[in-house]
């Protein structure tokens, strides 16, 4: 039984830190992906939030939808990357999904709003937003996950 490097730690959970050729994976380079990745999707982020801004007693509707839409484009691109057929890059997951997408999707913000809404004493819509979110998100993404499943599927019959 070959024991774990101590102190090494996997950055994508491909990587088998009992291969040494995946235990040396470069880490700067995926930094630098997520970085780069995260300035993008937060922009882009700050940018709805510009085009739709939420009003002192408004319903956080730009947040909301944020976070939906960044989980299903995250069920789209891993369905890609894993099911595509096509090799992707290494840091096209860490780019695309922790960096663009991550940055994107504000689950803080969602927080915030959340305890907003409360301090407000809107307890009713503080609680439905929360679960709104909840249930938005995890739809979004198995929605989108499948719809790219079979489009991948479909496109892998047409080809052969």
């Amino acid at each position: 039984m070959t024991r774990p490097v101590p102190g090494a730690e996997a950055i994508d959970p491909d990587v088998d830190l009992h291969v040494p050729a995946q235990r040396a994976e470069r880490r700067w380079p995926t930094l630098a992906a997520v970085s780069a990745g995260g300035a993008l999707g937060a922009s882009a982020r700050y940018g709805v939030s510009l085009v739709w801004p939420a009003g002192p007693a408004a319903f956080p509707w730009a947040t909301f939808w944020t976070n939906v839409a960044g989980c299903a484009l995250i069920g789209v691109l891993m369905v890609l990357i894993s099911e595509g057929g096509r090799s992707a890059h290494p840091l096209v997951r860490p780019l695309l999904g922790t960096g663009v997408l991550g940055g994107f999707t504000t689950f803080s913000t969602y927080a915030v709003d959340f305890e907003r809404l409360l301090d407000r004493g809107e307890a009713a819509t503080a609680l439905t937003y929360a679960g709104l979110t909840v249930v938005g998100a995890l739809v979004a993404v198995w929605a989108a996950a499948s719809v790219t499943r079979r489009a991948v599927r479909a496109r892998g019959r047409v080809r052969a």
